[in-house]
């Protein structure tokens, strides 16, 4: 029995704050991710329907309808997932994000302003957010934290996409929305040096050109004297036939 039974496989030790789950280890990094998203999903949710209710613009009405939509789904999955993983969410926002909402609930409704805190807050929030989610799907070993990470990232593109279709995003606010580095030019790469072109002689061209001008010239002249003297020999020998 012994013989048959395949060789067990060592769990790497990652250390006290991590646990082994059967979708792998299970860090920091996963449980953070979970209850981020579910704290984006306490005041995102609500500015949803603020968007929906206060904004007389369609574009920023139906963000409001993505937002409200998006994060019910992703509310659901956080719930069924933490319970899965034994991780504590929170049930309130934090105080920024309830200064969002302020600002949102004080801006007059149907007006510009309550707009562009609108699309300007949450497009703020949804950047950090996805650059966030990326980095945990990029390095977690936990396969349920990984789809649940790309479900949420294609929920945020969404989002950002959106927020950014109602034209009040300001990305001159480098502050809340960075400018992309990848944007930026990058120091120009060292250039490999280049084997220096080879100098051919001055005049050589024309030197080749002239002695081989020189050389058919002497040919053919060499040859015409010898036609000519073989002419003459052969004539020398007629004439000494005919006058014995």
């Amino acid at each position: 029995m012994l013989v048959g039974a395949s060789p067990a496989v060592a769990q790497p030790d990652l250390g006290p704050d991590y646990v082994q789950t059967q979708f792998g280890p299970m860090g920091p990094a996963g449980r953070d991710l979970l209850q981020k998203v579910a704290l984006a999903g306490l005041w995102e949710g609500p500015a949803g329907r603020m968007g929906l209710e206060k904004s007389a613009n369609l574009r920023v009405r139906e963000a409001g309808r993505h937002l409200i939509e998006g994060h019910a789904d992703l509310d659901r999955r956080t719930v069924e997932l933490a319970r899965t993983l034994n991780v504590q969410l929170p049930t309130q926002p934090n105080e920024a994000q309830q200064g969002w909402l302020n600002e949102m609930t004080a801006a007059p409704a149907r007006s510009t302003e309550f707009d562009k805190i609108f699309a300007n807050r949450l497009r703020a929030a949804h950047g950090v957010v996805y650059k966030f989610l990326a980095q945990v799907r990029t390095g977690t070993r936990n396969t349920a934290i990984r789809d649940y990470a790309k479900v949420c990232m294609d929920t945020v593109l969404d989002h950002m996409t959106v927020l950014e279709a109602t034209g009040m995003v300001d990305f001159n606010d480098t502050e809340a929305i960075p400018l992309a580095l990848v944007a930026q030019p990058s120091s120009a790469a060292p250039t490999p040096p280049r084997a220096a072109p080879k100098v051919a002689p001055q005049n050589a061209p024309q030197r080749q050109e002239e002695g081989g001008v020189s050389d058919g010239l002497i040919g053919f002249a060499v040859m015409m004297a010898l036609g000519i003297g073989i002419w003459l020999w052969s004539r020398g020998r007629s004439s000494r036939r005919m006058h014995p």
